[in-house]
């Protein structure tokens, strides 16, 4: 789920212009385009774990350009920093650096996701599915990481954006027109 805001009534006191600037662009890249931790992380569901973005407009992070398009958004650890990797039919397109990582308050999912309302037999199906899996562990699947997408747009021609994947959200910002 996306949810794009206006003006950031909640942001944090953030010098936006500051932070930018103290980024870097990564220079690293992945062996032929591929994500070496995706395998892991979706050998135990059966669609991707990672929120999916739409961009309608080209958004720069310094000399990056960032074309419209659907981008799967993963967060990936490289030697101490954490990025955000933009796939595009399973190929890293762009590697955009994060200035913030922090955990996500504990019933954020529950608060702004809305939850699906089960008929009777999905009840009993799901019910019948946790017995077995307490009788037989080996069969119980691990859930998959909840997800969630912020936008918002900021003075000056900035951009926020923060992921949430999991127990975590990730902080990036960028600009709607290039310097």
């Amino acid at each position: 789920m996306i949810i794009f805001t206006g003006l950031a009534a909640d942001a944090k006191n953030v010098d936006y212009e500051e932070v930018y600037r103290s980024l870097e662009v990564p220079t690293h890249r992945y062996i032929h385009d591929v994500d070496p931790g995706e395998y892991y992380d979706t050998q135990t569901s059966t669609w991707s774990p990672y929120p999916l973005f739409r961009l309608s407009s080209t958004i720069y992070f310094k000399t990056i350009a960032i074309e419209p398009g659907y981008y799967v958004l993963t967060p990936r650890e490289y030697e101490g920093n954490w990025y955000i990797l933009f796939k595009d039919s399973g190929k890293v397109r762009y590697i955009i650096p994060v200035y913030e990582r922090d955990i996500v308050p504990e019933t954020f999912y529950e608060d702004n996701i809305p939850q699906k309302e089960l008929t009777f037999t999905q009840k009993w199906h799901i019910k019948a599915l946790d017995t077995i899996g307490k009788l037989y562990p080996s069969a119980k699947r691990k859930p998959t990481p909840q997800t969630f997408l912020e936008a918002t747009d900021l003075d000056h021609n900035y951009l926020s954006l923060v992921i949430y994947w999991g127990n975590y959200r990730y902080y990036t910002i960028f600009r709607t027109i290039q310097l």
